[in-house]
């Protein structure tokens, strides 16, 4: 066992471990630590912790100190200089007539490196507009080109639920989302209907889905041949979430389907694979 904290250094985003060194740690508390970017304040979202080992990786970096009251000063300082650079970039970008939306601007802790976040169609030659970057800010610079997801997690929004942007407000990272999952889940799939604000399938569609293909499993399928009560028939409407199926008899095909929940069929024949599940 290993004791750790978690650290996070923007509000959604990863959630990195350290080696707390000693420290007794609380939730919420500001540290300063190294990272590969070098050092950082970040925001604590795990306090003192065992875990097993096999879920770091090792070794561990450790947590320089405790945030005092000059380094909170600087992070307020570092969001007061990065919308004045937002502003400066925004400038160079017009000036240089490049097909490029600035999305966002970071300064490190330290000060060695500010990184301009932006979105475009396309590459972008922007071998000037960092020249003039680096002449008035005096350090690196690191233009960095995202995708609409990261866009959207960085500026934020509601969503057509009504609700802040879940890559916003909790998602760590962006999991795979299939129109495949839309499918299995009986939704429309009507791009408007199943499309985030980002253009994107939403990210939502996957916080069910292990759910959905559970139910598929012991769900008989449109076309399955069961057996019911009142004998053999053929399913021709099935809800994955209520159970219950409507079955054409074969004894009187003409006749009312019947309505039948799953667990009081047994199935005789799966069916086509094509058919779809009915919601």
């Amino acid at each position: 066992m290993t004791e750790i904290i978690g650290v996070r250094f923007k509000n959604a985003g990863k959630t990195y471990y350290f080696a707390p060194g000693g420290l007794k740690i609380s939730l919420g508390d500001r540290v300063i630590v190294e990272t590969a970017r070098g050092v950082e304040c970040g925001q604590v979202v795990i306090a003192n912790r065992q875990v097993e080992d096999h879920m770091i990786v090792t070794p561990l970096k450790q947590v320089i100190r405790l945030a005092t009251k000059k380094d909170l000063a600087q992070l307020e300082e570092n969001r007061r200089k990065e919308k004045e650079a937002f502003r400066i970039c925004q400038e160079k970008i017009a000036k240089h007539r490049l097909q490029m939306n600035l999305v966002e601007v970071e300064y490190t802790f330290d000060n060695n490196k500010i990184l301009f976040y932006f979105t475009a169609d396309g590459r972008i030659d922007f071998r000037e507009l960092v020249k003039d970057l680096a002449g008035i800010f005096r350090t690196r610079i690191e233009l960095r080109q995202i995708g609409v997801r990261d866009e959207s997690k960085m500026l934020g929004g509601l969503g057509i639920c009504g609700r802040p942007f879940c890559c916003n407000t909790f998602l760590g990272d962006f999991q795979p989302v299939s129109i495949k999952m839309a499918k299995e889940q009986g939704l429309s799939l009507n791009p408007t209907k199943i499309s985030g604000t980002c253009g994107r399938l939403m990210c939502c569609l996957k916080y069910e889905q292990e759910a959905y293909e559970d139910l598929i499993r012991i769900t008989p399928r449109v076309g399955a041949v069961v057996k019911t009560p009142e004998g053999n028939g053929i399913v021709i409407e099935n809800n994955l979430l209520t159970g219950m199926l409507k079955v054409t008899l074969d004894k009187a095909p003409d006749a009312a389907p019947l309505l039948v929940h799953r667990r009081d069929v047994r199935i005789l024949g799966r069916g086509s694979k094509g058919e779809g599940q009915k919601n």
